[in-house]
């Protein structure tokens, strides 16, 4: 590397000092195998990476819709081989108003072929230090919100067994509880749950069921899931039902609220936020819905709010906590692209994952198994991309 000039931001000079030290081993391999598989291009292509085929991250247009271009692993007895496996929970049948989220999943998948592997600030190539697998999605059944639930944890409960960090797409938020279900059989301690949302979802039930205002009331009457490590940031607003209010205050959870964050600085509320989750906990999941941000930048989400997060406030908040500890995994709910406007809200859901994983990565917490490297095995059955992501 070059003698670097004065004139950068500090942020600026950080990334690109880090992108000269950033290997690109894996990127050559996809190239490799681009060629392999799909064949090497037309005698007029005088770029001799470019196969005829599409098997990679280029052109982002082109390909499968899996996440970030990832290998669709049909046989899912073989996601622990990867360092993170996305799986997809396509349910809206606990949504109480608009529904429209069991196509998050499609939607997610499809706008993350916009993202290369790459992270200009934070320095990472997800592509260069960890595997991704997608796992397709959950077999949900559209009539029973129980059996469901049912599936969801064992879904979950397989790939976090398996060492895999499990990437959920919702879905509503229901699936909330059976994702924490899923991951908390084999915690050995408490498991804190740290939600980001405009809503409480915490009163026992909704129009008499279990529904998506209902996943902490219920998560954490798992006996190792105590409601004290349930930290809740960003609710406010008109659509928080009262039952739920009774409930945390009931229970001892924490609530967080924009204007608590934004006056108390995002870097105090995430220590704030990180304290109370993991306080006397083995483990913490992420729960993310979409509606915490402002309305005006998630249309596609079946209860807009105003006055939620900007989308560089909810960022930089992830980052902070996705980089100071191990987290168990993550989903991402209520992402409606039936209602989506240019796909504004799907992108916010993949930025948030991949920014997730990028920080995990950067912090040294990912890849989590020892002696694990880059390069994971080719799948087996349907391989629609020959990319690692």
């Amino acid at each position: 590397m070059g003698h670097l000039h004065d004139h950068y931001g500090p942020e600026a000079r950080y990334a690109v000092e880090r992108e000269a030290a950033l290997p690109d081993t894996m990127h050559r391999r996809e190239i490799e195998r681009g060629l392999e598989y799909g064949l090497p291009g037309a005698e007029s292509i005088v770029d001799r990476t470019i196969p005829t085929f599409s098997r990679g991250e280029l052109p982002h247009f082109a390909g499968i819709n899996t996440f970030l271009k990832a290998p669709y692993v049909e046989d899912v007895r073989r996601c622990g081989e990867y360092d993170v496996a996305v799986l997809g929970a396509p349910f809206d049948g606990g949504t109480t108003y608009r529904s429209g989220t069991r196509f998050g999943p499609q939607g997610i998948r499809k706008i993350s072929a916009l993202y290369g592997p790459y992270s200009f600030e934070l320095g990472v190539d997800l592509r260069e230090s960890i595997t991704i697998a997608d796992l397709g999605d959950v077999f949900t059944i559209p009539a029973n919100i129980e059996k469901t639930f049912d599936q969801i944890s064992k879904a979950v409960s397989h790939v976090y067994a398996s060492g895999a960090f499990p990437v959920v797409l919702g879905g509503d938020h229901s699936i909330g509880y059976p994702t924490v279900r899923g991951i908390a059989e084999h915690v050995q301690g408490n498991v804190g749950i740290i939600h980001f949302d405009r809503h409480v979802d915490t009163q026992e039930t909704d129009l008499d069921e279990r529904m998506h205002t209902t996943p902490w009331f219920h998560a954490t009457d798992i006996p190792n899931v105590p409601a004290k490590n349930l930290v809740q940031i960003g609710i406010g607003g008109w659509q928080a039902p009262r039952p739920g209010v009774k409930v945390g205050r009931e229970r001892g959870t924490t609530i967080m609220t924009v204007t608590d964050c934004v006056e108390m600085g995002i870097e105090a509320a995430a220590e704030r936020a990180l304290e109370v989750a993991w306080d006397g906990a083995e483990a913490v999941w992420l729960s993310f819905d979409v509606d915490c941000l402002d309305a005006a930048f998630v249309p596609g989400t079946g209860w807009p709010e105003p006055g939620g997060f900007l989308p560089r406030e909810v960022l930089k908040f992830i980052q902070l906590i996705a980089g100071a500890r191990p987290l168990a995994g993550i989903e991402v709910v209520e992402c409606a692209p039936p209602y989506d406007n240019a796909e504004i809200t799907a992108l916010i859901a993949t930025r948030v994952i991949c920014d997730t994983l990028g920080c995990l990565v950067r912090a040294g917490h990912l890849p989590k198994r020892a002696g694990a490297r880059p390069g994971g095995p080719e799948p087996t059955g349907t391989n629609v991309n020959a990319s690692q992501a």
